[in-house]
């Protein structure tokens, strides 16, 4: 049986002194084998000592400590808007890809529905993050969080002036959409958006409306709705909506993000919508479900992998003092045509 004295202790951390003690060798030794640069300065046999010293007691380097003794950390820090989005896994999957060993990714996110606030973000600041990556700001957010250092803007369209940016042409995605559905005979459509008010939602949003209506495809004010990023509550606007819509001649719905479109294809199975043929439907993002999904999602591409580890090289470059070829980089969008929108 524990002793009772015992529990809730810590043992005591394993220090550098600890592992040189054991291992007959000096700390700077230990350092330099926990960090792998004993080439030329550690023998052999120095080298197989510390490390089962390492192993025996259990020793962790403490990178990020040592870092912040020297002024900086191996941190690096994802500001992102809505994580609940599955669209962010795949640019975090991206970051860490060219990132590396080298950096730590801290992810700072939101609720669903809630925008960064530079308050919070701040706070973090204190473990002097070797950068920062941000991914979808507003301008009012990134004018109050004012951080020095090494910063890169990831999707967030008319900002570039405060930073190097990696952005999605989303606008082209979007006009080809509104084409594709007006070439299609739809000439009354509704749009579903998401509810966090970034940049990035408002021009898509935007482009396609505009293109819509130069290709004869109606979208009323009172078709366009706004809910959080989540299958379940896009659901249940569209549950709320689609009476009204479809008394109003809707035949066509285009959400801001795929995870959107997963809920108005769940209600319409529900109620009975045959899609495409009654309804069609669109997003944007091309998350891997829509390719499988029953029927297949019609969406608009966005390359989230290349966008994060775009991003992830440009911050990189800052941080190591590697000039950028370009400031700025744009990656294309294209639209997917799938049965949502096409007969099969």
């Amino acid at each position: 049986m524990d002793n009772p004295d015992r529990l809730g202790k810590r043992a005591p951390r394993v220090t550098a002194a600890m592992v040189a003690a054991r291992a007959g060798v000096s700390t700077a030794t230990v350092s330099l084998v926990a960090n792998g640069k004993t080439q030329g300065r550690v023998s052999e046999d120095n080298i197989s000592r510390v490390r089962e010293a390492i192993a025996e007691l259990g020793y962790v380097v403490d990178s990020i400590g040592s870092s912040l003794a020297r002024g900086v950390s191996s941190i690096v820090i994802l500001v992102t808007p809505d994580v609940s989005n599955p669209f962010f896994a795949n640019v975090i999957a991206g970051v860490r890809e060219s990132l590396g060993s080298s950096y730590q990714l801290l992810l700072s996110v939101t609720d669903a529905g809630e925008s960064p606030q530079a308050d919070d973000v701040r706070k973090l600041l204190a473990l002097r993050p070797a950068g920062l990556l941000v991914g979808a700001p507003s301008a009012e957010f990134l004018q109050d969080l004012s951080a020095a250092g090494p910063l890169v803007l990831l999707d967030a369209p008319g900002l570039e002036s405060y930073a190097p940016s990696v952005n999605l042409d989303v606008a082209q995605g979007a006009r080809e959409l509104a084409r594709h559905l007006a070439s299609a005979g739809h000439t009354r459509a509704a749009y579903v958006d998401g509810i966090t008010g970034t940049a990035t939602f408002q021009l898509r949003r935007e482009a396609f409306l505009v293109e819509a209506a130069a290709c004869g495809l109606v979208v009323s004010e009172d078709h366009i709705i706004s809910t959080s990023i989540d299958v379940g509550a896009a659901a249940a606007a569209f549950a709320e909506a689609w009476p009204q819509w479809q008394r109003d001649g809707v035949t066509a719905v285009v959400c801001g993000t795929d995870t959107h479109a997963y809920g108005v294809l769940q209600e319409a199975r529900v109620e009975g919508v045959r899609i495409p043929g009654q309804l069609a439907v669109a997003g944007f993002d091309d998350l891997p479900y829509s390719a499988t999904s029953n029927p297949g999602l019609t969406s608009v591409h966005l390359p989230a992998t290349p966008l994060g580890r775009k991003a992830g090289e440009q911050l990189r470059g800052l941080i190591e003092g590697v000039p950028l070829a370009e400031a700025h980089v744009t990656l294309e969008s294209s639209l997917v045509v799938r049965g949502s929108t096409v007969p099969g």
